[in-house]
């Protein structure tokens, strides 16, 4: 696959201060600084009043531990403060638009969050008897239901925890099914406009990942699928192809892609990261599509970020019904039944094994079913209708000052800019990026696809309203102006106004400060255990 040839810059510049006026705190108002927890915790006391223990004999021997935990010592209002001024300095959902590209990052209605607090959904346990969770096992089988229904195919595999994770489910059923049918493909092919976990997940599991380039406007032309299947003849074992693309663009020959890779054996997986866009408008059983994950934590709420949980179930078509995971769930005469293990197959069920020790992430489960309750069918449709409509909104609302590299076309969820307009005028596409920290935005998804030097992606999601959008477009417009204009001082070292200035991120990711090392002078050492 390509790569962007467009380097970051490495050296810091300096921030300016927004007052000069110094305060004996450091804090400026609101603004607080805030130190490591064990800058400001004490290391030879507890937080709390424990009683002393009785004498007791230790059963962990030599595996007892030799001195106190170097942990520090906080009360409960001081843990609390901290983790409250740290969330303070963090742009979330909740605070205003969230302009990331192929991330649909959009509002999490609280009536999930009440409903994923329930008792027996939030205190739910992975190794309670199966026999005192049946109302979450009825949840998980009716989510499964409405995700097979919406998707068009047979059979969904629940137990995937997110995007990645769903994508090597879907082609390690994939690689079943060859080896079950006695094939062995080697090649995978995949568009250089995919995301990039597709070819890394295909090497991951031994294939040779092979690219196609995108046309000029930005899609998949069936004839250059057909002519990497000739050039591979009898060895593909299926491509992986994200629609609606991350160019924000549908595949309109997806049909012809389909056929292509199914008259040469092989299996079509679609990376499922942009269902948003199509959810109630278009069944991806019906564009010939053999495997595709759907982001619960993306497309029904819950935006995802910092590492938290995530679920990507993977939805499969009859051909690889039968190589979905353990555990999964089976309609039964008396009701869904929970498979756990292989003495419990039927005929023609063969699960390549299991992806994880548990089914899934019970909290996404359920806050992904009330999203879709609470919405309904027409709810859903037009959520997908107002995601498109927002992104075209932007697109309109900006392509006179900034370049589209694929012409001024309708895009689906997200619209692709690239960063021709800041030609010669000494701004970088981070420059830009970072400028719009100052203006109280998280900036776009940038330099991603690779296929367009310079990209700028965003997606708005149906989440914003007209005047949150048109504040959007009018700082962006702003922003482009003065650029233009040659205020690169505007640029030049933003974010000022953020809690921390512009990092060396070259260096940063080079020499990383993985731990903190307590200074000499302060140290506290810990007292031995007796």
């Amino acid at each position: 696959m390509s790569m962007n040839n467009q380097g970051r810059p490495s050296a810091p510049s300096e921030t300016a201060i927004t007052s000069e006026r110094a305060t004996f705190t450091g804090n400026k108002a609101l603004a607080m600084e805030e130190p490591l927890l064990f800058e400001i915790g004490r290391m030879d006391v507890c937080g709390v009043d424990l009683d002393e223990a009785e004498d007791f004999a230790p059963a962990l021997g030599s595996h007892a531990r030799k001195a106190v935990p170097d942990l520090p010592a906080l009360t409960e209002p001081e843990t609390m403060r901290h983790y409250v001024r740290l969330s303070s300095k963090n742009y979330a959902i909740d605070a205003g638009l969230y302009p990331l590209g192929s991330c649909t990052m959009k509002h999490n209605p609280r009536l999930n969050e009440k409903m994923a607090r329930l008792p027996g959904f939030g205190d739910v346990h992975p190794l309670q008897p199966l026999s005192t969770v049946t109302g979450a096992v009825e949840l998980i089988g009716e989510l499964a239901h409405w995700l097979v229904t919406m998707t068009g195919m047979s059979a969904v595999a629940m137990s995937p925890k997110a995007g990645a994770h769903g994508e090597l489910c879907g082609m390690m059923a994939i690689k079943a099914a060859h080896q079950a049918a006695g094939r062995d493909p080697k090649i995978v092919l995949v568009p250089e406009s995919a995301h990039g976990t597709n070819p890394a997940t295909a090497a991951l599991l031994g294939y040779k990942v092979v690219s196609i380039e995108a046309r000029e406007d930005g899609t998949v032309d069936p004839a250059a699928v057909k002519a990497r299947i000739k050039e591979h003849e009898g060895d593909i074992a299926g491509i992986m192809l994200t629609n609606p693309n991350t160019c924000g663009l549908f595949e309109r020959d997806i049909i012809a892609i389909a056929e292509a890779i199914h008259a040469a054996d092989g299996y079509f997986y679609c990376d499922g990261a942009n269902f948003n866009a199509i959810v109630g408008k278009a069944r991806p059983g019906d564009l010939g599509v053999d495997a595709m994950h759907i982001n619960l934590h993306k497309t029904f709420s819950t935006p995802h970020g910092g590492g938290g949980p995530g679920a990507g179930p993977v939805v499969l078509s009859e051909r690889l019904a039968p190589f979905a995971p353990l555990p999964f769930l089976r309609k039964g005469e008396g009701g869904i039944e929970w498979v756990e293990t292989d003495a419990e197959l039927k005929d023609g069920e063969q699960p390549f094994g299991r992806m994880t020790a548990f089914h899934g992430q019970m909290g996404m489960y359920v806050r992904a079913l009330a999203y879709m309750k609470s919405h309904g069918a027409d709810g859903l449709k037009q959520a997908s209708e107002d995601a498109v409509l927002n992104a075209n909104y932007v697109r309109v609302g900006l392509q006179d000052l900034m370049s589209l590299p694929f012409g001024q076309r309708w895009c689906m969820h997200e619209v692709l800019f690239d960063d021709s307009f800041l030609k010669e005028t000494g701004v970088t596409t981070l420059d830009f990026a970072k400028a719009m920290i100052d203006e109280g935005y998280h900036p776009m998804t940038m330099y991603f696809p690779l296929v367009v030097h310079g990209a700028m992606l965003i997606e708005p999601t149906e989440s914003e309203s007209r005047s949150s959008l048109d504040l959007f477009i009018a700082t962006m417009r702003d922003l482009v102006m003065s650029a233009q204009k040659g205020e690169t001082d505007r640029f030049k070292g933003a974010p000022f106004h953020a809690p921390r200035g512009r990092l060396d991120e070259t260096r940063a990711a080079r020499n990383p400060v993985l731990k903190w090392e307590r200074p000499a002078a302060t140290a506290v050492q810990p007292q031995a255990a007796e």
